[in-house]
């Protein structure tokens, strides 16, 4: 991730994390320079609540820590999670048959190594959510201990099934902190403070993706799996469905006046640049404007078959500035003009 002006990584991980690593330091008795120096943070910039470090030194940081420490918790529970724990929860995981399954076997698996927090996975209405459930945790360590298992978890679900899941819903139980701006780097989705529990939702439709990666692929990822933690996966599998999603209920008038977004609206919405969503769509095999296309079909077969409107009234519903337009987009679509399956329609009606 590059600054403003293109001239390197831009620094927006919190001090705060970097201080909560001194901390378990200092719970262990162990110097911390020696992990500052590896990851080229200055000290100074400890004592400034303002300053922020890039992803890679924070993952050079802690990975020096995790070795050192021998310790991948960072002090957050009450006994070490030694190094190569997460690893195991990892190929515990991978051989699932889909993320559902494997973030099951990941919530109680983590049982066996801590008792100090338990992950649970619920499906309710099409959400899907995870939650921890706090049993005993430092204070001083709570946040970057939640923030921590909760990107662990989505980073590693994300490069599983080789997609970007965007979350619905992102909560802390702690009050707003001073640099909450920095979680919108952390996390695909707007976090919520003063919750009850930490945890965040998405679309269960993720949980049927198989997954893509293998045993080979996992003993790679192992080697730089911080930044799974530290970086936002970018490709969405479930782009496409998404964005029809959003087309559909546009279309319908669901709180909006009919008519369909620009690409800068909809990237909006989705909380991507318009560059992101054409590449995106692009990956997937599909573009913007077809699924407009049969957005506009399904609504049109659906206005027609299910009200009495007058064509010209269809034609401006979706998106036509005629109907004339409209009638030559329809016979592309289905090989009949608009009319003759309004007639169909009403001959069975009687």
């Amino acid at each position: 991730m590059k600054d403003s002006h293109g001239n390197g990584p831009r620094a927006v991980t919190p001090i705060a994390f970097v201080n909560a690593v001194s901390r378990a330091y200092e719970g262990y008795g162990v110097p911390f320079e020696g992990a500052l120096r590896a990851a080229r943070i200055a000290p100074r910039l400890l004592g400034d609540p303002q300053a922020r470090v890039t992803a890679e030194q924070f993952e050079a940081l802690s990975g020096h820590a995790m070795r050192e420490l021998d310790d991948e918790a960072l002090g957050w529970f009450s006994r070490r999670l030694p190094w190569g724990s997460h690893g195991l929860l990892c190929r515990a995981a991978v051989t699932a048959p889909d993320l559902g399954i494997a973030l099951k076997r990941w919530c109680r698996c983590h049982g066996l190594l801590t008792e100090d927090i338990r992950l649970m996975l619920t499906v309710k209405a099409g959400t899907a959510s995870l939650v921890i459930q706090e049993r005993r945790m430092p204070a001083e360590l709570r946040e970057f201990c939640l923030v921590s298992v909760l990107r662990m978890v989505h980073g590693f679900a994300c490069w599983l099934i080789d997609s970007r899941i965007p979350l619905n819903d992102l909560s802390f139980p702690f009050p707003r902190p001073a640099h909450a701006a920095s979680y919108r780097a952390m996390f695909p989705g707007e976090a919520r403070f003063g919750a009850e529990a930490a945890g965040f939702s998405f679309d269960a439709n993720y949980l049927a993706l198989a997954p893509v990666r293998d045993e080979a692929a996992t003993r790679a990822m192992l080697q730089k799996a911080l930044l799974l933690t530290v970086l936002q996966y970018r490709r969405d599998r479930l782009l496409v469905d998404r964005v029809r999603m959003l087309l559909r209920a546009r279309m319908s008038g669901r709180g909006h006046a009919p008519g369909l977004p620009n690409a800068e609206e909809l990237a909006g919405m989705l909380n991507i640049s318009g560059r992101t969503l054409h590449r995106q769509l692009n990956e997937e095999g599909a573009s913007l404007q077809q699924i407009k296309d049969d957005v506009r079909h399904e609504r049109a077969l659906e206005l027609i078959q299910r009200s009495n409107r007058p064509l010209k009234q269809i034609a401006h519903l979706v998106g036509f500035r005629s109907e004339k337009s409209f009638s030559r987009a329809f016979r592309l679509w289905t090989g009949a003009a608009p009319g003759q399956f309004q007639r169909q329609r009403q001959r069975a009606q009687g």
